[in-house]
Formats: structure tokens, C-alpha cells, sequence
């Protein structure tokens, strides 16, 4: 029975990641990118701007470049080490190309996505909460469509892919030091308790140095490796652009392959359109929704370009990924040892441990918010905090492999309904970024409110962008 039901999973996972997900992500991505008009790319400087602008607000508050940090503390994972070495095993060097084209397109996604989450959030006791259950809710009037999202997000992101996270820091470090899973797991689950136990400030907090840690420490790696082999640099970016189009065909075989993989590994990585980032950029304290979503869209180009590339660059200015038989960490930790030596194993474990823990922290909170969209009371908040202390302890020791597919299913499920609610509200994000364009066009610092989407329908439901002189009750503005 459970080897049927697995296989059942495994087709429908196969039709959802290879085919239906692809398109849709691809499409609508194109979509908004032609509906914005290029924001990701002629918006690309202000993007910087409203991030160095983002780094200061109040103690109180979470400041966008904090939301910033802890949307890349989940996005920034794993599967930038390993994800990115499956790409170029099984697709050549070219799937680095479409990885970075479907960045610039899903950038897009996310920008929508976001600048959405910041119009719908709600004010709570703790900050600004919001996503995409309550741009469901409040913008679609369907709250039906809002639980279902918030299930199907608690159950993959928050309880599963931890796990998932827990199994592979474990693992890393059982082959690299001999370290006991159990005890490990034990360490990181009373060091979590101590992180989420303070809050989401102390969640940005955590994310905000995490992800400035990782940056230097991984990304330096990587330009230690590119400098030290910089004659092979046009080379190596040659051999991705003839890889990409059939050019020059190398491991992995056919073009088909290299755009297959680059985009799957792509979509995965950097997760625009997914409807998981935009938990976070809802919590931030901006001026304008935005603002905030010109930062996740920055967080999208960060990832892929700087992040994914510096795995890509590792790899790729090895001969390992020449090797047959050599795939996701392994390979990365091959071409590693053949950059710096055999203490590689070692370093990529702790990279593991970075990336990894700050996705347990981002992934929670996905959880947490939508545990409060369903259920506000704190009982249910504390069933949440000790199912996911169980599953970061049961994935440091233990791999069920249809626990992990029906994580694939879930999230596979969520992708789709949420693809679905941003498309119909699509219009409230380019309405808002015109809204945006104008101030600027006149020498201001824009600010939002709710008034300026006269024309869209729902906006009643709009909490916290209510006009100081609006006739209607008046809420905090941020």
C-alpha cells in the first residue's frame, strides 16, 4: 500500500515540477515582465537605493533590509550547493545560462508577489504580518483559497523541508567530522528554540548578520577561486553560452537538457512565484508596498547571480564536473578539494551548516505567520513551535523518502494556487508601481495609501494604507 501510494506521489511530483509548474512559472513570469515593463532591469538602481535605505528604521520595527535578510535566510539553501551542481551534472555548463534567465524573468514574479504581500498586510501585538493567505482573503475575498494556502505552506515549508534541512547538516557533518546526528540534532533544535522563543525581530535579528556572514565568508571563497584562475574566465563563460545553445555540447548531453535543468534548478532556488517570500516582505515597515517589492525582486537577481554563480564558478573552473558519476554535493565538494585541498570536505560542511540553518529560521516563520492566519491562539502557535522542534530532530537522524515527496506534493499544490491569486491581482501591483513611478517622476519620496487604488475592487479590505484625512476608520500607518 505505501509503495502504491508512493508511486502515485511520484507522478503526480513528476507532472507538477517537469511540466505544469515549469510553464507556469515561465508564463506568467514573461507576463509580468512585459506587464511591468521590465521593472527587474530598468528598476534595477533603485532596487539598490531602497535597500541601503531599508538598512535603518526603529528598534521596534522590522526594517526592509531586515524582511530582505530573512526572505534570503530561506531562500539562500542547501540547494545552492547542491541544487546547482545537480543543474550542471545532469544538464552541462549551459543550464547556468537559462538558471540566470529565469532569474530576470521570475524577478518579475516576485516583485508582483511581494509588492502585494506589503498592500494586504494586517497589524498585529508584534509588527505587520501578511502574505500570500491574506492577499487571498483580502484581495480575492476568498478565504478559502487563504487556508488552504496557509496548510499546504506549514506542512511543506514549515514541518517537511526543515527536516530535509536538519537531515542534510547532519549528514554533511557526520562525513566530514564523525559528529553524532543525534547530538547535532540536539544542538541546532535547542539553538532554533532560543531563536524563534525571542520573536521575529529576533528572527531578522539572526537573519539580517546571518546573511551578511554567509555572503562574505561564501561568495569570498568563490572570487578567491575565480581570481586565482582568472585566464580561464572567458573560457569557462564561453563554454556556458555555447553549452546553452547546442553550440558546443559537453557533460550532461542535449540543449534540452541544459534548459530543463537550468530552469528547474533556477525556479527552485531563488522561489519567485512561489509564495513563500512575500511572508516576509509583509512584515517590513515601509513607506510604500513598493518599495519592499523592488527589494525581494533584488533578492531574486542576488540569489541566482551571486549566490548560484559562485557554486556554478566553483564547479566550473574545476575538471570535476568532467568526472562521470559525480553529482550534487559531491561534486561541489570535489571541485572544492580541487581548488583549495582536502580540508574542502570540512569547509563545505560548515557552508552546509550556514546555508541550512538560516533556512530552519526563514521556513519557520512561513509556518508561523500562516498558523496565525489560521488559528490566532497561542496553543496552536505552541503545537506548531513542537511539531517543528520534532521534525528538525527526527530529520537529523532518519530519511523517509515519501515523507520528502509528499513535501514536493504540498509545495507543488501552493506554487499553483498561489501562481493563480497573483495573477488576478496582478493589477493591484501595477497599479501601486505606477503609483510609485509618478511621486518619483515629481521629486518625491513615494507614499502609499489605499486611496490610490480607487478603481480596484476589495479595498475596504486594505488595512494598513488608510489616508490620514480618509473618512474611514482610521489604522496605523506605516
Amino acid at each position: 500500500m505505501q509503495q502504491l501510494l508512493q508511486d502515485m506521489i511520484g507522478v503526480t511530483n513528476d507532472f507538477l515540477w517537469s511540466k505544469l509548474l515549469v510553464i507556469m512559472l515561465v508564463c506568467l513570469g514573461l507576463y509580468f515582465t512585459f506587464k511591468s515593463k521590465f521593472v527587474q532591469i530598468r528598476m534595477l538602481k533603485e532596487m539598490v537605493r531602497v535597500l541601503m535605505e531599508g538598512k535603518t528604521g526603529s528598534k521596534d520595527t522590522i526594517s526592509p533590509f531586515q524582511a530582505f535578510c530573512i526572505g534570503m535566510a530561506a531562500r539562500v539553501g542547501t540547494g545552492n550547493i547542491t541544487g546547482i551542481a545537480i543543474a550542471i551534472a545532469l544538464g552541462g555548463p549551459g543550464a547556468v545560462f537559462w538558471m540566470w534567465i529565469i532569474a530576470i524573468i521570475g524577478a518579475a514574479s516576485s516583485f508582483v508577489e511581494s509588492t502585494l504581500a506589503q498592500v494586504y498586510k494586517v497589524k498585529d501585538q508584534n509588527g505587520f504580518r501578511g502574505g500570500p493567505s491574506y492577499y487571498m482573503e483580502k484581495g480575492l475575498n476568498k478565504r478559502w483559497m487563504g487556508v488552504l494556502f496557509a496548510i499546504l505552506i506549514t506542512l511543506s515549508f514549515g514541518l517537511v523541508f526543515n527536516a530535509v534541512h536538519s537531515n542534510t547538516i547532519t549528514l554533511a557533518f557526520e562525513n566530514s567530522f564523525g559528529t553524532d546526528r543525534l547530538t547535532l540534532g540536539i544542538i541546532m533544535t535547542i539553538a532554533f528554540a532560543a531563536i524563534i522563543f525571542g520573536g521575529v525581530k529576533r528572527i531578522a535579528k539572526m537573519a539580517e548578520y546571518k546573511v551578511m556572514f554567509l555572503a562574505v565568508l561564501y561568495i569570498g571563497v568563490a572570487l578567491f577561486i575565480v581570481l586565482t584562475n582568472i585566464t580561464k574566465l572567458p573560457e569557462v563563460l564561453s563554454l556556458i553560452v555555447k553549452n546553452a545553445f547546442g553550440i558546443d555540447q559537453a557533460v550532461g548531453g542535449t540543449l534540452g537538457a541544459a534548459i530543463m535543468h537550468g530552469v528547474k534548478r533556477g525556479l527552485f532556488s531563488n522561489e519567485a512565484g512561489m509564495g513563500s517570500a512575500p511572508n516576509v516582505a509583509a512584515t517590513a515597515t515601509t513607506s510604500h508596498p513598493v518599495k519592499q517589492g523592488l527589494i525581494q525582486a533584488f533578492g531574486v537577481l542576488t540569489d541566482t547571480f551571486i549566490i548560484c554563480t559562485s557554486t556554478a564558478f566553483i564547479i566550473l573552473f574545476s575538471d570535476a564536473y568532467k568526472q562521470p558519476g559525480l553529482n550534487g554535493v559531491v561534486l561541489t565538494q570535489a571541485s572544492l578539494s580541487e581548488h583549495i585541498g582536502s580540508w574542502a570536505s570540512g569547509c563545505l560542511a560548515i557552508f552546509v551548516f550556514l546555508f541550512g540553518f538560516g533556512s530552519l529560521i526563514g521556513n519557520y516563520y512561513y509556518g508561523e505567520t500562516n498558523i496565525r492566519f489560521l488559528h490566532g491562539s497561542k496553543a496552536w502557535l505552541m503545537l506548531y513551535r513542537i511539531s517543528v522542534f520534532a521534525m528538525i530532530l527526527f530529520g537529523s537522524v532518519a530519511k523517509v523518502q515519501l515523507v520528502w515527496d509528499m513535501a514536493d506534493l504540498f509545495m507543488g499544490f501552493m506554487v499553483v494556487v498561489n501562481l493563480i491569486a497573483i495573477l488576478l491581482l496582478s493589477k493591484v501591483a501595477f497599479a501601486a508601481l505606477n503609483d510609485y513611478i509618478k511621486q518619483k517622476k515629481v521629486g518625491k519620496d513615494p507614499v502609499f495609501y489605499k486611496d490610490s487604488l480607487k478603481d480596484i475592487k476589495n479595498i475596504e479590505n486594505i488595512e494598513c494604507w488608510e489616508h490620514s484625512s480618509s473618512p474611514l476608520k482610521k489604522v496605523d500607518i506605516v
